[in-house]
């Protein structure tokens, strides 16, 4: 586990990792036998962290989530495709490094990928706002996926936000129109669309460039209207109550799962994937190839039809059970 950066239940792990590691510098310095004390402890450190991780609650999967260590859409990009060429600019206004758009390589295909962007570090998250997208980003992002369709390529796209950003100058330029125009050219796009939640799926952010024919989650991840520190500050009055909004708004892939409003989990390392991103890339890169399989082989028009139907019939209740 990367010494940077710890979440409270994973610092137990996290301290006994920490002694092994110490314990075999120690006899690979010197004669001391450790062997037997360094195998008692990496079986206690194997038990706990089985322990921790399959019984995590919905608040520690909205903190995992949000690890700044988990890799990012950049990060998927460079382990799962190849020949990828990033294209910028709205042809508007300006560029938004919030959502990186380009074309690559998948197997035999060609893809388009289109995909939030976080920020490592302070200056690297201020040049990507965080990943919040301003109105350019998603205008970007419109374009690049109308040219997509012009030249019949699938889209990909990563989820990995905590909404769009709210300042005074995206709403001046149109944030709300920017983000609604891509809800309604997703619906129609002539080809297969494919979402992965990967990290952050917040609000009208996410579903802005999330209108799919099938929704892949991580298993750590999360897709919400609102944050829970938000769902708490307005139901509770109290944004430290979003730990209690968390589990009452279900925000989990399984969650989501059961509710049907998402297609597929994808699992994670045992810890998460910010713990092995290459074993994380690969399973995303598997449930990829199985899902663009499975959309080559229906037709355009049945398509289209299936992605209106699956938001038509979203949200649906049962007055008798309510």
């Amino acid at each position: 586990m990367p010494e940077g950066f710890a979440l409270d239940f994973e610092r137990p792990i996290l301290e006994l990792e920490k002694k092994i590691a110490e314990m075999k510098a120690l006899s690979g310095s010197s004669r001391i036998e450790l062997d037997d004390e360094i195998q008692r402890l990496e079986k206690k450190v194997e038990k706990l962290r089985l322990e921790i991780y399959s019984s995590l609650t919905r608040w520690q999967r909205v903190q995992l989530a949000r690890h700044p260590d988990r890799p990012y859409t950049l990060d998927y990009i460079r382990r799962i495709f190849t020949d990828f060429v990033e294209l910028h600019g709205d042809r508007a206004y300006s560029d938004d490094a919030a959502i990186v758009c380009g074309f690559a390589g998948f197997g035999d295909r060609s893809v388009l990928i289109v995909g939030h962007q976080k920020g490592r570090g302070t200056k690297d998250n201020l040049y990507r706002n965080f990943g919040m997208p301003n109105p350019e980003g998603y205008r970007k992002s419109k374009r690049l996926m109308e040219l997509a369709a012009r030249f019949e390529r699938p889209i990909i796209s990563f989820i990995d936000t905590p909404g769009a950003y709210p300042g005074l100058g995206a709403e001046e330029r149109g944030q709300a129109e920017a983000i609604a125009r891509n809800l309604f050219v997703m619906a129609n796009l002539p080809v297969p669309i494919v979402a992965v939640v990967i990290g952050e799926g917040g609000s009208g952010g996410a579903l802005a460039i999330s209108v799919a024919d099938r929704i892949l989650m991580l298993e750590n991840s999360i897709y919400s209207v609102i944050s829970p520190e938000g769902c708490a500050s307005i139901l509770y009055r109290d944004s430290a109550e979003a730990p209690r909004a968390a589990e009452a708004m279900r925000v989990t892939a399984p969650d989501l799962l059961e509710l049907g409003l998402v297609n597929e989990v994808i699992p994670e390392p045992l810890g998460g994937a910010h713990r092995d991103p290459d074993t994380a890339a690969n399973s995303v890169r598997a449930a990829l190839e199985k899902t663009l399989q499975e959309l080559s082989v229906i037709s355009i028009k049945e398509l289209t039809k299936q992605r209106h139907q699956r938001y038509f019939q979203a949200g649906r209740w049962d007055k008798q059970k309510a």
